[in-house]
């Protein structure tokens, strides 16, 4: 990767597309290798590093589905069944079902042999000893078949995904107490700008308190890396310059918030280019156009834009993927459909747009949304109010009331 010349996206380089910066990314970034055992508690949110396989069914053996009586259909209805005993969830009943009998049987209980059907205890009249089937379902109703769940052998979870609560619970079903789970990328961030100030701080005149810190964890805490917060770095070159050099030591990836656009006091991309490569910094996206992509040594780099909006965008846009692909974790495109777009929008040819909506079902069933009113990238509640993006192609669009848009719900680092 070059810091200049046509290739190297430097100042002069034109804006690139959202799917070519991708692509850039991949193709510089390696996942990581390094491979760790972690209790099956602490796996949440870990990218697991190998394709877990069944040793045994789940269930282990056909059981009921509920409270009711285990017995053969072909006695259901033929008179008084004789009930000859329980088996109970951890107590199964050691004997087969012969003609004529019926045990009592309680959910989770193991369906005895001879027994291919349970009845519902509320189809069904005891007295004493003694059963009466009111009610017969089908054949094999109301049985949980071993093996339906997870078939001894099958694949249980396959290298890749990053692991969800239900996972822990299936990991735990098949007796793993422990998962081999990939090395948690080190993301190293800060903000730069002499405005900002910490929240707790008095604001000066001009001041403002920096809030991307606090998105940006967030975001990261979501994504299950490591987070070294950095503070704030002032606008300063050598300021800078000591603050990348320590990022570049502590972590894998440098995360920034402003200065990397062409403003006098933006020096981001000027000391990149110094101390390390600049890949890209520029993608033709609104909000979140200024985006700077390269390296400092062995760490990634990514400078995000200052404006509120504009970082949470490009946040989840690039660097998300890039940090799933870190973590090697298997890619999925984000999760768009159409809804029904609730007001007429307007937007111009250049730039692929992604505007804050609130999603609904509207009164047909149909999912609807409508744009969360000003769209300002300094506007941070709108990312707050809203749950999704409305996906603006670069063309342009005249969007009518009543006229389909592609939605993003929020998910992964913006979900709640």
């Amino acid at each position: 990767m070059s810091g200049s010349g046509p290739t190297g996206g430097g100042h002069d380089s034109p804006a690139i597309t959202l799917d070519e910066a991708l692509a850039r990314i991949r193709g510089a970034l390696t996942p990581a290798t390094l491979i760790e055992r972690v209790p099956v508690r602490g796996a949440l949110g870990r990218v697991l590093a190998e394709t877990v396989t069944a040793d045994r069914d789940v269930p282990l053996r056909d059981n009921s589905a509920m409270d009711g009586y285990a017995l053969r259909h072909a006695d259901a209805l033929a008179g008084p069944l004789r009930i000859i005993g329980d088996a109970l969830a951890g107590h199964p009943y050691g004997s087969a079902v012969g003609p004529g009998e019926c045990v009592r049987i309680m959910t989770g209980g193991v369906v005895p042999a001879g027994a291919d059907t349970v009845v519902m205890q509320e189809h069904c009249a005891a007295d004493g000893d003694h059963l009466r089937v009111e009610r017969c379902p089908e054949p094999g109703a109301n049985i949980r078949r071993a093996g339906e769940d997870l078939p001894r052998g099958g694949t249980v979870l396959e290298a890749g995904r990053r692991l969800t609560a239900a996972d822990l619970g299936v990991l735990a079903s098949v007796g793993r107490a422990e998962a081999d789970v990939r090395y948690r990328p080190r993301v190293a961030f800060f903000s730069t700008g002499d405005e900002l100030r910490s929240v707790g701080q008095p604001l000066g005149e001009g001041d403002v308190y920096d809030s991307n810190r606090y998105t940006l964890h967030g975001m990261l805490s979501r994504l299950g890396v490591e987070a070294v917060d950095l503070g704030v770095v002032r606008d300063d070159p050598e300021e800078l310059r000591r603050a990348l050099n320590e990022a570049a030591h502590r972590a894998d990836v440098i995360l920034t918030s402003g200065g990397v656009s062409v403003g006098s006091a933006d020096y981001v991309t000027t000391v990149l280019s110094e101390i390390g490569e600049i890949g890209f910094w520029r993608v033709s996206v609104k909000p979140g156009r200024p985006l700077a992509f390269g390296h400092i040594g062995g760490a990634a780099f990514f400078g995000l834009p200052g404006n509120p909006v504009s970082s949470m965008v490009t946040f989840t846009q690039i660097v998300a993927p890039a940090l799933r692909h870190l973590s090697g974790e298997t890619p999925r495109p984000p999760l768009r459909f159409t809804a029904r777009c609730t007001n007429a929008l307007h937007k111009k040819p250049g730039l692929l747009e992604f505007q804050r909506g609130m999603l609904a079902s509207g009164t047909d069933g149909q999912p609807e949304v409508t744009p969360f009113g000003r769209q300002g990238s300094g506007i941070l509640r709108s990312m707050s109010a809203a749950d999704c993006f409305i996906v603006l192609p670069r063309e342009g669009a005249e969007i009518g009331a009543g006229d389909p848009v592609t939605v993003e719900p929020f998910q992964g680092p913006l979900a709640l």
